[in-house]
């Protein structure tokens, strides 16, 4: 059995099937599926989808692209919200939060603000992070570092060796997905090959970050298919066949690093944990 740790299953896309996608992501041994929040205005969507699918848990945050317009009282929000959120089993952590210094016309300094005032909410709840780190690797460890965060996932990692150690020293798990399964990609297979095994969690991001069986082109147009949960099953194969590890060997490793960046994920190992786990 495998986990999902970061699905946008509320995303619109998915707004025809939602129940039969969760399903195939089931059928396919995909057990759990992590589901953070972007902006106040979803924080309810995830949370009511987590209670109606047993499949599903959710994290709150305000992502970067989300950060125009997200001010104090959307920070607010989020402290009331994780306050009300702490007795829902649930409620697995602070996320998707974090900086995005890829997509033009985002404030720097606002995206930093926001990025840092989540992160002490996680510090004084004590609660791990679903970070966003697209080109912003050093900056996002940086404020970690600062404010003493120490645990959660470095999500959809593709930084360089050093980066990511910086990250797995700050006590953090890598997330790897559909990049890891690009033959041209060499950077991330060497890392999902290198690093630690313990640093290492499986993901898919759906909607996107398609893998490469389901792209027209075996590279650059990965985002045009719709990824889906049930996608972890066969990154979980690629990276198998790059560690030459046997599935059930890595199933379990990734359940156990899973648990350790998301300690809430505990409660739920009748269901999700793998045989052996």
């Amino acid at each position: 059995m495998w986990i999902d740790t970061h699905c946008h299953l509320d995303a619109s896309e998915f707004d025809p099937d939602r129940g039969e996608v969760a399903d195939a992501a089931e059928a396919a041994g995909v057990a759990g599926i992590v589901v953070p929040a972007v902006a106040v205005w979803n924080f309810e969507t995830v949370r009511t989808l987590a209670r109606q699918d047993s499949r599903c848990v959710y994290a709150l945050g305000i992502h970067p692209l989300c950060s125009p317009g997200a001010g104090q009282a959307d920070v607010d929000a989020l402290r009331r919200e994780v306050a009300a959120s702490m007795g829902d089993p649930r409620f697995v952590g602070i996320g998707e939060i974090g900086l995005d210094f890829f997509v033009a016309g985002l404030d720097a300094d606002h995206q930093t603000w926001l990025y840092i005032e989540q992160l002490k909410i996680a510090r004084e709840f004590d609660l791990p992070v679903l970070l966003h780190v697209r080109k912003s690797q050093d900056q996002v460890g940086a404020q970690l570092r600062k404010l003493g965060v120490r645990q959660g996932i470095a999500h959809a990692f593709n930084g360089s060796h050093e980066q990511a150690r910086r990250f797995i020293d700050q006590g953090l798990k890598l997330g790897f997905g559909g990049n890891v399964t690009f033959s041209r990609a060499r950077q991330i297979r060497r890392l999902a090959t290198e690093l630690p095994l313990d640093a290492l969690v499986l993901e898919t991001d759906a909607p996107d970050i398609a893998p490469a069986w389901l792209s027209d082109d075996q590279f650059g147009e990965q985002h045009k298919a719709r990824n889906t949960p049930a996608e972890v099953a066969g990154v979980a194969r690629v990276l198998g066949e790059l560690r030459e590890m046997e599935p059930d060997a890595l199933a379990q490793a990734m359940w156990r690093n899973s648990v350790a960046a998301l300690p809430r994920l505990a409660a739920f190992a009748d269901a999700m944990a793998p045989a052996g786990a």
